[in-house]
């Protein structure tokens, strides 16, 4: 598992709630700290990638938030005009003006076109080499196959001309899983089990990109095996619930329940792993549950500790 950060270009996808930005952001951390130039970019450009770094917002340039890592958040008006500016040879301006509305109109006609200025750049930065390795906050489970699937979608769109060429590097970098891979994020629950179940045989339809990795976030820990199982049981019966109530000055069974409920949320949580597992061939890497109200520098510490202890390093 040491090879996920070895390749040059990570896509990091999940469903909605499930800790997408926050393992990102670890991941990059943990290339960063280990000697690896990175940029951590965010395709929501409205997103909070700035928290986890406890830094001011990210824009199009990106920014240096700690020592080898650079953060940026997407933006297709400024992509467009970096492209123009590279391929065409076209003066930068402050804004493209009649030139956007042209472009949006086409983006609105032709789906894909909006999609490709945000892959390109990515596989851009990839292809010029600026960064040894190149993660993204990418969008949500259900739009993430067609953004990887866009190159190929223009470039059967397309026949000949400047794009068509651009979309064979693209198409060639995403495919490569020496270099490209996505990483699902999800928790140990029904629904973001099942649709990482699903997007995992989306993926493989549908593009060329290799699946890398499914992080499993928010992972209780075992406090209770067996044993104390049973003791919790004999301690609720009557006879002894009076005389533990004695002891304690108190009602004891809030705690009782609050054992019973631990139990009961890590064996359901088991069994999601189970069918996860069951169906899903690609590594498993295990993050736990912080039980943090809210996010930031620490938190992103903590998930990148225990991904470095995942992945071996």
């Amino acid at each position: 598992m040491t090879e996920l950060l070895d390749r040059r270009l990570l896509f990091v996808t999940g469903k909605g709630g499930v800790g997408k930005t926050t393992v990102a952001a670890a991941l990059a951390s943990l290339a960063a700290q280990h000697g690896k130039r990175t940029l951590l970019c965010e395709i929501d450009a409205k997103g909070n990638l700035a928290d986890f770094f406890e830094t001011g917002p990210t824009r199009f340039e990106p920014r240096e938030v700690q020592p080898n890592l650079w953060a940026m958040s997407m933006d297709t008006e400024e992509s467009l005009k970096e492209y123009l500016s590279i391929n065409l040879k076209l003066p930068v301006m402050a804004r493209i003006g009649p030139l956007a509305r042209i472009f949006e109109f086409v983006a609105t006609a032709a789906p894909g076109v909006k999609e490709i200025l945000t892959v390109g750049k990515l596989t851009y930065e990839v292809r010029e080499q600026q960064y040894d390795l190149v993660v993204v906050d990418a969008v949500a489970t259900g739009h993430i196959v067609g953004q990887l699937a866009a190159p190929q979608a223009i470039n059967e769109l397309v026949q000949v001309g400047l794009v068509r060429q651009q979309t064979h590097w693209m198409l060639d970098i995403l495919g490569d899983a020496a270099r490209t891979g996505l990483v699902i994020v999800a928790t140990p629950e029904e629904m973001p089990v099942n649709e990482t179940i699903e997007l995992a045989g989306r993926v493989r339809a549908g593009t060329n990109v290799d699946l890398a990795a499914v992080v499993v976030n928010r992972v209780l820990p075992e406090l209770f095996g067996r044993g104390e199982e049973e003791v919790f049981e004999r301690l609720a019966a009557p006879e002894h619930a009076n005389v533990l109530d004695t002891v304690l000055g108190g009602d004891a069974s809030p705690i009782l329940d609050a054992a019973r409920l631990a139990v009961t949320l890590r064996r359901t949580r088991a069994g999601h792993l189970g069918h996860l597992r069951e169906h899903v061939d690609v590594p498993l890497l295990y993050v736990p549950y912080l039980f943090a109200r809210t996010h930031g520098l620490r938190s992103t510490n903590q998930i990148a500790e225990a991904l470095s202890q995942e992945l071996g390093y």
